[in-house]
């Protein structure tokens, strides 16, 4: 079992790296007001407008970074701070939540496998890691459970990786929306690509503890004594 807890340490170390780093331009680039003057808001409206979706609201939400696309009542949920923030965080993360609106409309491939695995993914995390911590005291006797909570913690780790291609092509089409639209300088344009490439590397650093950690089980599975 140590070496579950130093996988979580590292990984726990490197995401606080990285969570860190984020709030740090976001603080930097929220002094930055944007020439156009508008707000998270105009922005989302404005993205939306321009890829023809007219049947999505863009609200205000309460926190800090708890901004996100929900597709069941196709909302885009801004903070307070981006709903109402004119500068380059503001924009690239309003621009960056209608991506996902985008794909919704368009059908995205990626982005409907990834709601399919929302319900599994929802029964998997429940009980994976009380099969998993059985299966483990019982590998050598029952090492089916151990199997069975692999197979509970694959489903969590593929959730994981098919989130990746989501929300890079979320930002690929923010950024592209807010380098065509002119609602953006060329530095305005460059803040808002890095502010959305450290958000992304959360979800790279996410994916890759599961999978480091998805390996470990499988690692005890397969050097369990017969």
């Amino acid at each position: 079992m140590l070496g579950i807890y130093f996988i979580s340490i590292v990984f726990m170390i490197i995401g606080w790296m990285v969570s860190n780093k984020l709030k740090r331009k976001f603080e930097e680039y929220s002094q930055t007001p944007i020439s156009s003057g508008l707000t998270g808001q105009d922005i989302a409206m404005r993205m939306l407008r321009d890829n023809g979706i007219q049947d999505v609201k863009v609200i205000s939400v309460e926190g800090r970074l708890t901004d996100h696309y929900n597709p069941l009542d196709k909302t885009v949920n801004l903070s307070h701070d981006v709903f109402y923030g004119r500068n380059a965080a503001a924009s690239a993360v309003a621009a960056h939540e209608c991506g996902h609106a985008v794909q919704h409309a368009k059908a995205y491939s990626m982005l409907q496998v990834r709601s399919a695995l929302v319900p599994i993914v929802n029964i998997a995390s429940g009980w994976m890691h009380w099969v998993l911590l059985a299966g483990i005291m019982m590998v050598n006797t029952f090492p089916g459970l151990l199997l069975f909570g692999i197979a509970l913690f694959a489903m969590t780790t593929l959730f994981s990786l098919i989130t990746l291609p989501v929300e890079f092509d979320a930002s690929n089409r923010a950024l592209a929306w807010l380098e065509t639209s002119g609602v953006s300088t060329p530095q305005e344009h460059a803040q808002s690509k890095d502010a959305l490439w450290w958000a992304a590397m959360t979800y790279v650093v996410a994916a890759l503890s599961a999978i480091a950690t998805l390996m470990y089980y499988v690692m005890i599975y397969m050097g369990r004594r017969d």
